[in-house]
């Protein structure tokens, strides 16, 4: 039983570890300090068609359009999803093919290669309405009922099988904070409306579902030139 009991404590310590990480960093971009657009970035945040990041490899099985026309996102949802190595393409495909059932419009395969599943106007199904309540990780006066699948972007890392566990590799975490950035300066989200969905849903105990890559992603303090 040792090994279990191992693997236990060490999940619930970085479980606290995140939430504490997410209660520390709740911020403004008014009062952040965190670092601005370059015009070009911002230039590159808004453009149509199928725009490349330096350094992240995107696959966009739909093209963006004007992101005036994008759904109203104000909230960027981190998700784990426990599904094999090599299956996000498979997942975005089937995403495109039924842009409304459950998942989300984005899905980051272990390698770091991110797939666009579906166009920026659709809203996927994901999330469990924000009912978490408990405070636990961040104050959900904030979240409660709030933050739901109609104002938030669905992000989908794949690969915690068999293990639930097992974090992000280390390519996922590259592309993510090259990722957030984009997406928080294309929609104008600030920072503390980056949420890992354990954060705002009760979810599987056995981890803390999105909570060290959220924490990350709020740690970069990218703040969107239109909210500077």
């Amino acid at each position: 039983m040792r090994g279990p009991v191992l693997l236990a404590a060490v999940v619930a310590a970085s479980s606290a570890l995140c939430a504490a990480a997410a209660l520390a960093e709740e911020w403004s971009c008014a009062n952040s300090g965190g670092a601005a657009a370059s015009p070009a970035f911002a230039a590159l945040a808004r453009q149509p068609g199928r725009p490349q990041i330096d350094g992240l490899d995107i696959v966009y099985l739909s093209p963006l359009g004007d992101p005036g026309h994008a759904n109203a996102w104000q909230n960027i949802i981190v998700h784990q999803t426990e599904g094999p190595p090599g299956s996000a393409r498979r997942e975005a495909s089937d995403q495109f093919a039924h842009p409304t059932k459950r998942g989300v419009t984005i899905w980051v395969e272990t390698d770091g290669i991110v797939y666009w599943s579906v166009a920026e106007n659709l809203i996927p199904t994901h999330g469990e309405g924000g009912d978490r309540n408990d405070n636990k990780y961040i104050d959900n006066t904030k979240t409660f009922h709030q933050v739901v699948k109609t104002n938030s972007i669905g992000v989908e890392f794949i690969g915690n099988y068999p293990d639930v566990a097992k974090p992000a590799t280390s390519e996922q975490v590259r592309a993510w904070l090259l990722l957030a950035p984009f997406l928080q300066e294309r929609y104008g989200i600030p920072p503390d409306r980056i949420y890992a969905h354990n954060w705002i849903d009760f979810k599987d105990q056995r981890y803390c579902e999105g909570c060290e890559l959220a924490t990350l992603a709020r740690k970069q303090a990218y703040c969107p030139s239109k909210l500077r």
